[in-house]
């Protein structure tokens, strides 16, 4: 593992709060060195440019006045000079330097061939004494060649220089703690719901029921988004869980009469010797409790993968077709049992899951010739858009429920004119095609007591268990109107009984 690849991981295992504050520093550390930079640059270019301006003036009246003879004239403060001749020998200088030569001998060689010689003595930092800025060149006087040397110090420049240093430093390391600490007290508030989300991910984790985040409910940032996410998703581990307690109730209840009756069966048989007919009935009275809990076994599943998870898949199929399908099993029983089975059915398109529809409406038909008498009746249609004319007060926004006293079924979409006289105020839904779908019976219909109950899971009417059917079949028929985004209800029509699912066409 390379250097820089150890450095990521071991970055990438530090905590949240901590990266941030790091890559905080670190960019504010960029930021300020590079400003600091920009402002030395410019601060000692403009100090510079003014020892240069100095220094320049100051050696041309030296060149001046070696070239006329005359005494050298005074200079900016701190200004020094030396004459020299082309082997070195100092002919004039300033007292502070007319014993230290200024010029190394290659710098001497240099100038005494006409070229301009620039150099600093001494440096900024560490700190050293006696700093100059010199400028060296060659002054021909009285047929010889000399060697003026100018010089400033540099003291006043290098102090204001350091002093500058100093503060850009002291202010950098401020500015740097006070924008890491800002970083960390922003991180830590930032994510401070996140790890209240985890706490509350972790009590759930532990058991805890009905668990909910605090979620604000004025804010929309990601923070906020997330909560309501995992709100969401614990709304789904809590259904799901339900649905699984229900399960194991619901099946541990329901399959505990069937095994009785089996176990039942089982030791009468085997309390003392039994004829070939009579071991015969014992084990076709076996064989219809295996078959009861192969139903009640597929039944559950199928409540269980309809409420678990999205499974229904929309397409369009014929609904004549699909009825048809659904009613034909049961012909056979209707007509060996004297009853008449008959089918209304929309010879057009609606768009189902005809894998889970064609089962609910077998259901409902098995459920009318089992508990029912007469006739059953399976009528299907889709709903679509009405143009309503009316003798009174009409409301039509295609948005809520209004009361509709009818001659005749009406839907009113507003999409496509159908003409429907109306004694009374009119509601527009407007939700697009609806399909329709009644099985109705002439029996005795249903108990009042029973009907608020009649899609439970197990309701049956009788009130014995031991009774025909594992009570899960409107149960069924529910959770396929449910997931196509529809109802079911039942109810007494005066004739008999009717089991109505409306759902989106």
């Amino acid at each position: 593992m390379t250097r820089s690849a150890g450095l990521r991981a071991r970055f990438g295992r530090l905590p949240v709060v901590s990266r941030l504050v790091l890559a905080v520093a670190i960019t504010m550390s960029l930021v300020l060195t590079g400003t600091a930079g920009l402002v030395y640059w410019r601060v000692q270019t403009a100090l510079d440019r003014q020892l240069h301006d100095d220094l320049a003036a100051y050696r041309h009246s030296l060149d001046r006045a070696v070239r006329a003879g005359t005494a050298p004239p005074p200079g900016p403060s701190g200004s020094l000079y030396q004459v020299l001749d082309t082997r070195g020998r100092v002919l004039g200088a300033s007292d502070a330097v007319r014993h230290r030569p200024l010029l190394t001998p290659a710098e001497l060689d240099s100038a005494a061939h006409g070229h301009t010689v620039r150099r600093d003595v001494g440096s900024l930092l560490p700190i050293t004494p006696d700093t100059l800025r010199l400028q060296a060149r060659r002054v021909r006087t009285g047929g010889q060649s000399r060697v003026v040397v100018a010089a400033v110090r540099r003291g006043h420049r290098d102090e204001a220089l350091r002093e500058l240093l100093a503060q850009l430093a002291f202010a950098s390391l401020l500015t740097l703690i006070a924008a890491s600490f800002v970083g960390y007290r922003t991180a830590r508030a930032a994510l401070r719901p996140v790890e209240r989300y985890r706490s509350g991910a972790a009590t759930l984790a532990d058991g805890a029921q009905n668990l909910r985040l605090d979620v604000p409910a004025d804010r929309d940032d990601e923070i906020t988004r997330l909560g309501h996410t995992l709100n969401r998703m614990l709304d789904r581990l809590e259904a799901s869980a339900v649905r699984e307690r229900r399960f194991v109730a619901d099946a541990s209840h329901e399959l505990r009469t069937p095994l009785a009756l089996l176990r039942a069966e089982l030791d009468v048989a085997l309390h003392r010797p039994r004829s070939a007919e009579e071991l015969t009935g014992t084990l076709r009275a076996v064989e219809g409790e295996v078959q009861r809990l192969i139903d009640l076994s597929n039944a559950l599943l199928a409540l269980e993968e309809l409420g678990g998870t999205d499974h229904v898949v929309r397409a369009p199929v014929c609904l004549a077709d699909l009825v048809e399908a659904a009613v034909a099993p049961h012909l056979r029983t209707a007509g060996r049992d004297g009853r008449v089975l008959t089918v209304a059915a929309a010879d057009t398109t609606v768009e189902v899951d005809a894998r889970w529809l064609r089962p609910a409406i077998g259901n409902l038909v098995d459920n009318a010739l089992r508990h029912a008498a007469g006739p059953v009746r399976v009528t299907a249609e889709v709903r679509g858009s009405v143009t309503a004319e009316v003798r009174g007060p009409v409301t039509a926004e295609g948005r809520g429920p209004v009361t509709a006293e009818v001659r005749e079924p009406v839907t009113a979409e507003g999409r496509g004119p159908v003409t429907a006289e109306v004694r009374g105020p009119v509601t527009a839904e407007g939700r697009g095609p609806r399909l329709r779908l009644v099985v109705a019976d002439e029996g005795p219909g249903f108990p009042p007591e029973f009907l608020p109950r009649a899609f439970d899971r197990f309701a049956r009417a009788e009130a014995s268990r031991t009774s025909e059917g594992s009570g899960l079949g409107l149960a069924f028929v529910q959770a396929v109107a449910t997931a196509h985004g529809g109802t079911a209800h039942a109810e007494n029509t005066g004739r008999g009984a009717a089991v109505v699912l409306d759902l989106p066409g």
